[in-house]
């Protein structure tokens, strides 16, 4: 069939405090970012588009995963299998078409905003249609889930400690760095997978093993207990050495001001 082009016009936007695709879940359901809000364009009748909406627990959202400029016929998986598959197989976001799909709890609507939780859904993405979720016909528990293996019930239980958790607490005040949204998602599963380039294995004993997790110029430390299945933010640090602060005229991310304040502050 010849190419006569399809054009699909957004109706509205994503408000979320993730902007990054490393901020968010693999899946919505598994998501720590408390609420999102799909922003629907004014002058477009969607007053009336919406009505009887809120009478529903759950709605899908179909968008545009709208930072992907290519796709992929094949992609690794961040879990269940270390081998490539087929995208087609997969919820990767290198698709073809750049289309997401989601289905996130509903919370309220207020005018054209619909707040939502539950999202994997990226800030700023195009939101292309709204359509109600209906157990009796979009639940099937007992399909088979072809190559993915486990669920929630391998997933680890992440604790941040005081001293970690005021850290985090400060660089979200004073630059609005989302640090345990991040750390929980690329926590709860596979936490000990120094394969990944995000984590460093620094030291291990017979209970607890001890790594590094990068996010950006930012290291996050913690500890991974096997046995109760439990990961531990023990600090955060800097990923600038002493050396690289000292020479604040070099500075790629425009960020090491507040890594000095940061190595300065007492937590």
């Amino acid at each position: 069939m010849p190419d006569t082009g399809i054009h699909i016009n957004p109706i509205g936007y994503v408000h979320s405090d993730q902007k990054y695709r490393y901020e968010t879940s693999r899946q919505g359901v598994l998501s720590s970012s408390p609420l999102s809000i799909i922003e629907l364009l004014p002058n477009q009748n969607f007053e009336q588009a919406i009505i009887e909406l809120e009478g529903f627990d759950r709605i899908w959202v179909l968008f545009q995963f709208h930072l992907n400029d290519n796709w992929k016929p094949m992609v690794q998986p961040p879990r269940h299998t270390r081998k490539k598959i087929g995208v087609f197989a997969s919820r990767a976001p290198y698709r073809p078409n750049s289309i997401g799909m989601s289905c996130v709890k509903l919370l309220k609507i207020e005018g054209l905003k619909i707040y939502i939780s539950e999202s994997d859904i990226l800030d700023g993405s195009p939101v292309f249609d709204i359509k109600p979720y209906l157990p009796y016909s979009d639940s099937f528990p007992d399909a088979k889930t072809g190559w993915v293996k486990n669920g929630p019930e391998s997933m680890y239980e992440v604790r941040f400690e005081e001293r970690a958790a005021k850290q985090m607490q400060w660089l979200k005040e004073q630059a609005n760095i989302n640090l345990p949204g991040f750390a929980k998602l690329q926590l709860e599963f596979n936490p000990a997978d120094d394969s990944r380039k995000r984590i460093k294995r620094v030291d291990a004993n017979d209970e607890e093993q001890q790594y590094i997790l990068a996010y950006r110029t930012w290291r996050i430390h913690y500890m991974v207990n096997e046995t109760n299945r439990v990961v531990l933010i023990t600090a955060v640090s800097s990923g600038y050495t002493n050396e690289e602060l000292a020479h604040i005229q070099e500075d790629k991310y425009n960020d090491k001001a507040l890594h000095q304040i940061f190595v300065e502050t007492e937590f």
